[in-house]
């Protein structure tokens, strides 16, 4: 993969109203693209890219039981161990203390979300994206988790997702990387005792949490290349 053609875009899926929130950086981590949209709107990006490294906010496929196999046998006593219906890499992140949503091993037993994730994965495939890491491979796809990433940013777990102090924390986080989006700080700047007393506050300069999580995935992409 030329570094200097790829686009790297962070995909995360939400099952809202406008399934699937997306942004892009170019390979100075400028910001391309920050939006919200349908599959066909996100594939139709996708694919108008001359190379590409796509993060996404979802599994790639159920877990394979890999977890209940371990875990039954070092259990002394027989039967299925309870809480282990997940995959291997989230057994071990919430072993580290991030605690991240288990993947059921029956497609049909996946949240909304989940499934959105395993249908853009085979879109992906099917327009030529290869899992990552793949050599000469100019579109490639990997899997990430945006709070795992965030611990990882941050060096802790960050506060609460949807409160306006999450947000905060996220943001400075990518921005102080070098990410080319709008400084949080700014928001402070805005801030007045008069706006403040009328509930005035400058939201438009902090990212939803779906833009965030976009954004984190992105900015994943881009490191991993």
């Amino acid at each position: 993969m030329s570094i200097s053609s790829t686009t790297f875009i962070g995909i995360d899926p939400t099952a809202g109203r406008k399934p699937f929130t997306f942004a892009a950086l170019d390979p100075d981590c400028r910001l391309l693209a920050l939006d919200s949209g349908e599959l066909d709107e996100v594939l139709a990006f996708v694919g108008g890219q001359e190379a590409a490294c796509v993060a996404v906010n979802a599994p790639s496929a159920p877990n394979i039981g890999l977890v209940k196999k371990e875990l039954e046998a070092q259990s002394l006593t027989p039967g299925y161990p309870r809480g282990v219906d997940m995959r291997q890499a989230e057994h071990e992140l919430r072993g580290r203390g991030i605690l991240v949503s288990p993947t059921p091993a029956r497609a049909e037993s996946c949240p909304e979300w989940m499934q959105l994730g395993f249908m853009l994965y085979r879109k992906l495939a099917g327009m030529g994206f290869e899992p990552y890491p793949a050599a000469n491979a100019s579109h490639q796809w990997l899997e990430t988790h945006p709070h795992a990433a965030f611990c990882a940013l941050l060096g802790q777990l960050p506060l609460s997702k949807p409160t306006l102090e999450g947000r905060l924390q996220r943001q400075l986080a990518l921005y102080e990387r070098g990410v080319g989006i709008k400084d949080p700080m700014d928001f402070f700047e805005e801030i007045t005792r008069h706006r403040l007393v009328k509930g005035i506050l400058p939201l438009e300069v902090i990212y939803t949490p779906e833009q965030l999580d976009a954004l984190v995935a992105t900015y994943t992409a881009y490191v991993a290349a």
